[in-house]
């Protein structure tokens, strides 16, 4: 079986669920659509949806996780059939993991969504890791040059994978 870049991020995220002590089961989730490629049962309860961006781009060394309408109705669905959804974006040059809320992500989304003032085809999470900090996600303003929509988040560096265990 070819082994596709998918598999080797998402794993990395993965292997640190398996590492806590309260990781019991990992499984594929199964949607009303069929089983999903990006998101994982975790004991049960647990629904992670991982993305993965290779390198920050930019003067602002940001990386750029994009959400379109699918993803977004997928994690609606995740949501659903587990009680608990994480989004784990794997920063892979930085060799460190942002884990999102389904509710912090929907936050984002609707700052960005306000700002425009109407739905986007597509939404563009920006993540930065400032050195001795937390992550910083946010998005940008619409028509605007370094101006966030809304406040950016800040996420601490060791929340994941604690975050995701009740």
């Amino acid at each position: 079986m070819t082994i596709h870049d998918d598999h080797l991020y998402h794993g990395a995220a993965l292997i640190q669920i398996a590492e806590d002590q309260r990781f019991t089961a990992i499984n594929s989730l199964n949607l009303p659509t069929g089983v999903s490629r990006s998101a994982y049962r975790i004991n049960d309860t647990i629904g992670v949806y991982v993305k993965y961006a290779s390198k920050p781009k930019g003067s602002a060394k940001e990386y750029q996780f994009t959400f379109l309408k699918d993803h977004l109705d997928e994690l609606e669905a995740i949501e659903k059939v587990v009680p608990n959804v994480f989004i784990a974006l794997v920063c892979v040059h930085g060799r460190e993991t942002c884990c999102l809320s389904h509710g912090e992500l929907k936050k984002l989304v609707g700052y960005r969504r306000n700002d425009v003032g109407d739905d986007e085809d597509q939404y563009v999470i920006l993540v930065t890791m400032p050195k001795g900090k937390g992550f910083r996600a946010y998005v940008n303003a619409s028509g605007v040059r370094k101006q966030f929509a809304g406040t950016q988040l800040v996420i601490a560096r060791n929340r994941f994978p604690r975050v995701i265990f009740p």
